[in-house]
């Protein structure tokens, strides 16, 4: 096993960070972004390397390289420097937390981060570049294509197709054997329970704050002696 360089010096980075230091076998070495990104000198205890000299200072042949990056443009820039990595010889490990509840026939492409207490039924399949955060559901025989995005809580029935590049929100839902375009965005809360077309968005609109103050409500329905 390689030992590990991680592209990038952000939010997302610092979780996935965490997760191989504290819960994987892999060593991380260093990190690195495009020089205008870089920041000076280390980031988190690491070491900092530009993307561009990457290939002369931690070469494809001694170490492995993940993308660690958010959903920025629907995904699309974490895929762009999937490409860039995978063209330079580098090898795009997957995490899979060990407490993930990934059944044994789970098929997954590279560079996929897979966070603990996931649920993902048997017969399910994953392209590249997927993550996957806490608290998730993927039902049986359901396929998402590369570089999506499926953050905590959201729920695929069984059978569904989510195209490229797709983001699902906090507590999303989509029906039994629905098929998701490439590169939608359903929001938080939303429920979709037919196919949708490519580029589409699908939103529940937030709450109304009620008439009442949150101490009016509370007195008149009693909830503090519960």
């Amino acid at each position: 096993m390689k030992p590990l360089v991680l592209y990038g010096a952000g939010k997302i980075a610092e979780v996935l960070l965490f997760f191989f230091r504290t819960n994987s076998q892999r060593e991380v070495i260093a990190c690195t972004t495009e020089k205008d990104f870089l920041p000076n000198g280390t980031w988190s205890d690491l070491p900092t390397v530009p993307f561009e000299s990457l290939l002369k200072t931690h070469p494809p042949e001694k170490y492995d390289l993940f993308v660690a990056l958010g959903y920025q443009d629907q995904n699309r820039l974490r895929s762009q420097i999937c490409n860039k990595a995978r063209a330079m010889g580098y090898t795009l490990p997957t995490y899979i937390h060990p407490a993930s509840g990934v059944p044994g026939d789970f098929e997954y492409g590279d560079n996929c981060f897979i966070m603990n207490n996931v649920i993902i039924h048997p017969k399910v399949r994953i392209g590249n570049n997927v993550f996957i955060w806490s608290g998730a559901m993927v039902g049986h025989h359901s396929f998402i294509d590369d570089n999506c995005w499926l953050t905590s809580c959201c729920n695929i029935s069984g059978s569904v197709l989510v195209g490229k590049n797709t983001f699902l929100a906090v507590n999303s839902t989509v029906g039994n054997s629905v098929r998701i375009g490439e590169r939608c965005f359903i929001g938080a809360n939303a429920l979709v329970t037919k196919c949708t077309g490519e580029n589409e968005v699908y939103l529940m609109e937030s709450n109304r704050p009620h008439r009442l103050s949150a101490e009016q409500f509370l007195r008149m329905s009693k909830f503090s002696d519960i």
